[in-house]
C-alpha cells in the first residue's frame, strides 16, 4: 500500500521512505490484540498499518501552471470495496476555499491557483475513503498539512512614510525624543525578514545625528537617534534625515522614510530691563496702589517661557511693603505698594530688582553646553528703583479701638461710661473733633472736645436696638488737617437685667378637643432672663365659683402646665382669667381664650355641618305649624278689613286683577284706570267705579302675531284685537281698544274675577300699568283712529281666536308694559304737579312712621 504517493509493503514489516521528501509523520497505523476463544490464550496479533501521512510543502505565489498536481492519495481497501476519495477543510471547505481538488477515483490533489504565506501560511486538510456505490466511509477520517515555503515577496515596512518631530533646542546631546520602528512581514527566523537600517542623508550635516538600534526583534526594528553638540534655533530651524531600511533576502527588499526635525525656541537669551535705574512716589501709608511698570528686552520667542520675565526683589523689602507681578500681556514689572510706609520713619526706600524668564536659561560654548551655568551669566543685570514717601495728614488713633463696659438697665442717666485715648502725630489733640457715628436708641451723648461719652436716657435691655445684652455704639474723631483725616472707635455696652417684665401667655386661643381631650397646655414667655422669668406658676384669676367648678390648673415635669375641664364642656368658646407668676413672684394677668369643639379624628376644629342635618324632626313641625298659624291670621285679618282693603286696593294700584262678587257703588277715589293681567295674556281695565272692564289683549310672545300685518282680528268671543302699523316687531306689542267691550258684562269677565277676598292672592307674580289721567284722551283717540283704518285691511287676515280660561293661575309669567306706552307729543306735563294715587300711598305710609317718632320737617 502506498499512502501520499510513498511506497508502503504489505505486510506493514518495513516501509520505505524518501527522507529528503517527508519532513513529518503526522500519523502511524495503530496495533491491537485479540483474544481468540479457541484455546483460551491471550495471542497477539498486529494490525496492518493502513495510512502514512506527512507534512506537504508548497512554494507561495508559484507561478504555475494551474491547475498542478500537488499529491496523491492510496489505501488498500481498494482490494475489496470500489471505492472513492473525498477531502475537506482548509484550502476546500474553508477559506482559502476551492484551492484544492481531488480526483475522487485516482486521489490526485490539485493545487488550481496560487497563496500568500502572508494570509496563510498552513493549510489543514481532512480526508476519507468511501464505498463508491453506497458512499459509506470505509476508513477513518484522516488529515495533512500543507505547509506554505515562504519566499521574500515583502520589504521592510516603517510605521511612517514622513515622521514629523519638534525638538527643543536645549535638548542636550545624547538620544534624541523620539525613535524609529520597522517591521518585515516575512516568515520569522529567515532572512527575509532580518532588517538593517542606516541613515541615506541628512540636511544641514550638524550637528552629526546617528543612529542606534535598541531592538533587533526577529521581524521587526526599533531604533533611537542621537547626536552630539547643539542645536542653534537662531541659525538653523529645520532638518530633514533619509533613513532606509532592508532585509537580507534574496533578492533584497528595502525601503526609506523621511524625518523633519523642526527646532523650537529655547531660553537661550536672558532678559535685559530698559533702564538701570527707575524713580517711584508713593503717599504715606497708601496700600494696594500700582506706582511702577518696568519694561523688559528678549530676543527669546515673544510669549513663550523662554521669553516670559519673572522679576524678583533683591533688596529693599525687608518689611513687605511691595509686591512686583508679571503683566501678561506686555511683559512689563508691575511694582505694587501693599502696606503703607510712614512718613515720619521712612522718607525713602531703595528697591533692587532681578529678572529671569520661566525657562531655565540654555548656554552653549563652541557646539559644547555648558553645564552648570554660572550665576553671573544667568542675569544680565539688575535695576534700582527709588521709592519716595510722601508726607500726607495722619488720621488720630485710638489707644483702644474696641472699648466694653457693664451697666444694669434702668439706671439713672449722667453716668459716664468710656472717655477714649487718642493720639495725632500731625494735629494737636486739643483740635480734635467727637462725634457719635451710631447710636440707635439715641441713649448716649458725647463731649465734642474730650469724647466723653455720657448716658442720656435710660437704657432697656428688652429693646429691639440691644443684640444678645450688648448695645453698640460707634463714634469718630476728626483732626484739623488738610484734609480732615477721621478715625473710628466702638464702645460695647453689656446690660444686666432686672425684673422689669412680667410673664404673659404665648398664645392667647387654644383648641379643646372636648371628643378626645379635657385639658390644653399653657405656655408663656417673659422678656427678661434667668434668674427673672421661668419656669412660671399659673393660677385663676377669680374667685368666681363657676370659673373654679369648670376649670382647674395642674403641673406635671412631664405635661408642664396645664388647664383642666372638670365637667364636660358644651361646645362654645369659653374665656380663662389667669394669674402668671415668675421666679421672682412678678405677676402677670392674662386670659385665655378656649375654643372646645369636636375636632372628629384630628386635632383641629371640624367644619359645621349642614343646615339641614341639624334640624330636627320636632323643630321641622313646631316651624310648620308656626307657618300655618300665620296663614290663619292673615286670613282673619283680610276677613276683618275687607272694606278698608278693597279702598287701598283702590288707590295704590294692584299688580293682579281684582275680583269681585257683586257689583258695587262708585268708589270716592279717583285714580287712574288700572290693567291686571290674566293667565291668556288679556290685560283688563278696571274702572274706579268697578262698573266697566275693559279687557286688552297682550300676548305673551310674537308667535301669536306672526301671520298678522295690520288690522284687527275679531276672536269667536266677539273680542276685536287692534294693531298698530308701526307694531311689526315684538317690542311693539297689540292692544283691544275699550270700546269693544262697552256691552260686556260680569259674565264675560267672571273667568277672570273670582272673589273680592282673592283680589291680592297673585299680587308678587302679577303685573299693574297705571295710565296717567291726562293721557286718557289721546289714547283712545289714538286707538280709534287705528281702527278706523283697519276697518277694511282686516279681511286680508285670519280670525284669531284668544283662550278663555276659566281661572287664574299663581305664578304667571309677566311681560313689562314699559314697552306698550304710547307718547304724544300733546301731552300736558302739568301732570307732575300730582303724582298719582301710588305716591299718595307712598306719602301716607311715610307720614304715619313719622308722626309714630314724633318727628316734624321744617318748612320754608
Amino acid at each position: 500500500m502506498q499512502a501520499l504517493g510513498k511506497t508502503v509493503k504489505d505486510d506493514t514489516s518495513a516501509t520505505t521512505h524518501s527522507t529528503e521528501d517527508i519532513q513529518q509523520l503526522s500519523r502511524y497505523a495503530e496495533s491491537s490484540y485479540e483474544l481468540t476463544s479457541q484455546d483460551e490464550e491471550r495471542v497477539l496479533i498486529r494490525s496492518k498499518r493502513r495510512w502514512v501521512l506527512n507534512t506537504i510543502e508548497l512554494e507561495e505565489e508559484s507561478p504555475g501552471p494551474y491547475p498542478r498536481k500537488l499529491t496523491e492519495l492510496h489505501n488498500d481497501k481498494h482490494l475489496n470495496y470500489s471505492i472513492k476519495f473525498k477531502i475537506s477543510g482548509q484550502g476546500v471547505t474553508e477559506d482559502p476555499k476551492d484551492l484544492f481538488k481531488i480526483n475522487e477515483n485516482t486521489g490526485e490533489i490539485f493545487v488550481y491557483r496560487p497563496i500568500d504565506r502572508e494570509n496563510c501560511s498552513i493549510l489543514n486538510v481532512r480526508f476519507d475513503v468511501m464505498d463508491k456505490n453506497t458512499g459509506t466511509i470505509l476508513d477513518k477520517t484522516l488529515a495533512f498539512n500543507v505547509a506554505i515555503k515562504d519566499i521574500n515577496d515583502n520589504p521592510p515596512r516603517f510605521s511612517h512614510e514622513i515622521l514629523p518631530v519638534e525638538i527643543p533646542e536645549n535638548t542636550k546631546e545624547g538620544q534624541l525624543p523620539f525613535s524609529l520602528q520597522a517591521k518585515d512581514i516575512d516568515e520569522q527566523d529567515n532572512d527575509n525578514s532580518r532588517i538593517s537600517m542606516r541613515i541615506e542623508s541628512q540636511e544641514p550635516a550638524l550637528p552629526k545625528i546617528s543612529l542606534v538600534s535598541i531592538t533587533d526583534g526577529k521581524s521587526s526594528m526599533i531604533t533611537n537617534l542621537i547626536f552630539t553638540g547643539c542645536f542653534d534655533y537662531d541659525k538653523i530651524k529645520t532638518y530633514k534625515l533619509l533613513i532606509k531600511a532592508w532585509d537580507h533576502g534574496t533578492p533584497s527588499l528595502s525601503t526609506t522614510t523621511t524625518v523633519n526635525i523642526a527646532i523650537t525656541d529655547s531660553n537661550t537669551h536672558p532678559p535685559v530691563f530698559a533702564a538701570p535705574n527707575f524713580n517711584a512716589s508713593v503717599l504715606e501709608m497708601e496700600t494696594n496702589k500700582v506706582i511702577l511698570r518696568i519694561p523688559v528686552k528678549d530676543q527669546d520667542t515673544p510669549n513663550t517661557p523662554a521669553s516670559r520675565a519673572v522679576f524678583t526683589i533683591l533688596k529693599g523689602n525687608e518689611e513687605g511693603n511691595y509686591k512686583i507681578e508679571t503683566d501678561p500681556v506686555t511683559n512689563e514689572g508691575v511694582l505694587t505698594v501693599i502696606k503703607g510706609k510712614d512718613y515720619e520713619r521712612t522718607t525713602l526706600t531703595e528697591l533692587e530688582i532681578a529678572v529671569d524668564n520661566e525657562e531655565p536659561f540654555f548656554l552653549c560654548v563652541d557646539g559644547k553646553p555648558v553645564t552648570p551655568i554660572p550665576e553671573a551669566l544667568k542675569r544680565s543685570g539688575t535695576t534700582k528703583v527709588a521709592v519716595k514717601v510722601i508726607d500726607v495728614n495722619d488720621p488720630p488713633v485710638f489707644q483702644n479701638k474696641l472699648q466694653r463696659v457693664y451697666r444694669v438697665e434702668e439706671e439713672e442717666p449722667g453716668d459716664v461710661l468710656y472717655t477714649p485715648t487718642v493720639t495725632d502725630e500731625d494735629s494737636d489733640i486739643a483740635k480734635l473733633k467727637y462725634e457719635l457715628v451710631e447710636d440707635p436708641a439715641k441713649w448716649m451723648s458725647i463731649n465734642p472736645k474730650t469724647g466723653k461719652i455720657t448716658l442720656a436716657k435710660k437704657i432697656d435691655r428688652e429693646s429691639p436696638h440691644v443684640r444678645n445684652s450688648t448695645y453698640t455704639v460707634t463714634m469718630r474723631v476728626i483732626d484739623d488737617g488738610e484734609p480732615p483725616a477721621t478715625s473710628t472707635g466702638t464702645l460695647v455696652v453689656h446690660i444686666g437685667d432686672k425684673n422689669d417684665n412680667t410673664p404673659h401667655l404665648i398664645s392667647n386661643t387654644s383648641v379643646m378637643c372636648g371628643n378626645k381631650a379635657d385639658r390644653v397646655k399653657l405656655s408663656a414667655e417673659d422678656a427678661d432672663i434667668f434668674p427673672y422669668s421661668g419656669p412660671f406658676i399659673f393660677t385663676l384669676d377669680n374667685d368666681d365659683p363657676q370659673l373654679k367648678s369648670q376649670w382647674k390648673l395642674e403641673q406635671s415635669p412631664e405635661s408642664g402646665n396645664v388647664l383642666v375641664s372638670l365637667n364636660r364642656l358644651p361646645y362654645g368658646n369659653y374665656s380663662v382669667p389667669l394669674k402668671i407668676a415668675d421666679q421672682q413672684g412678678a405677676l402677670g394677668h392674662d386670659v385665655l381664650k378656649v375654643v372646645v369643639c369636636d375636632c372628629g379624628k384630628g386635632d383641629t376644629c371640624l367644619g359645621p355641618l349642614p343646615r339641614y342635618t341639624s334640624l330636627h324632626g320636632a323643630a321641622i313641625g313646631i316651624l310648620l305649624a308656626a307657618l300655618l298659624l300665620i296663614a290663619l291670621l292673615l286670613c282673619f285679618s283680610f276677613r276683618c278689613k275687607e272694606k278698608e282693603f278693597v279702598q287701598f286696593a283702590c288707590t295704590d294700584g294692584s299688580p293682579k286683577l281684582m275680583s269681585y262678587n257683586e257689583e258695587g257703588g262708585i268708589s270716592d277715589c279717583k285714580s287712574a284706570p288700572q290693567l291686571y293681567q290674566s293667565q291668556s295674556g288679556i290685560y283688563q281695565e278696571v274702572n274706579p267705579d268697578m262698573t266697566r272692564v275693559q279687557e286688552w289683549i297682550y300676548p305673551s310672545s310674537a308667535d301669536h302675531f306672526a301671520n298678522l300685518k295690520r288690522g284687527s282680528v275679531k276672536s269667536p268671543n266677539g273680542i276685536y284685537q287692534g294693531l298698530m302699523p308701526e307694531m311689526n316687531t315684538f317690542e311693539s306689542q297689540p292692544y283691544l281698544s275699550a270700546d269693544h267691550f262697552a256691552n260686556l258684562n260680569r259674565a264675560n269677565v267672571k273667568g277672570w274675577t273670582k272673589n273680592r277676598n282673592n283680589t291680592y292672592n297673585n299680587t308678587r307674580s302679577g303685573f299693574t300699568r297705571s295710565f296717567r289721567s291726562v293721557s286718557d284722551w289721546n289714547v283712545e283717540e289714538h286707538i280709534g283712529r287705528k281702527l278706523y283704518n283697519l276697518s277694511v285691511e282686516q279681511q286680508d287676515f285670519p280670525e284669531y281666536y284668544p283662550h278663555e280660561y276659566s281661572a287664574e293661575e299663581t305664578n304667571n309669567e309677566v311681560v313689562t308694559l314699559d314697552k306698550l306706552s304710547i307718547y304724544s307729543t300733546e301731552d300736558d306735563l302739568d301732570f307732575l304737579q300730582n303724582l298719582g294715587p301710588k305716591f299718595c300711598t307712598l306719602d301716607m305710609i311715610c307720614q304715619q312712621g313719622l308722626k309714630e317718632k314724633n318727628m316734624n320737617f321744617i318748612q320754608n
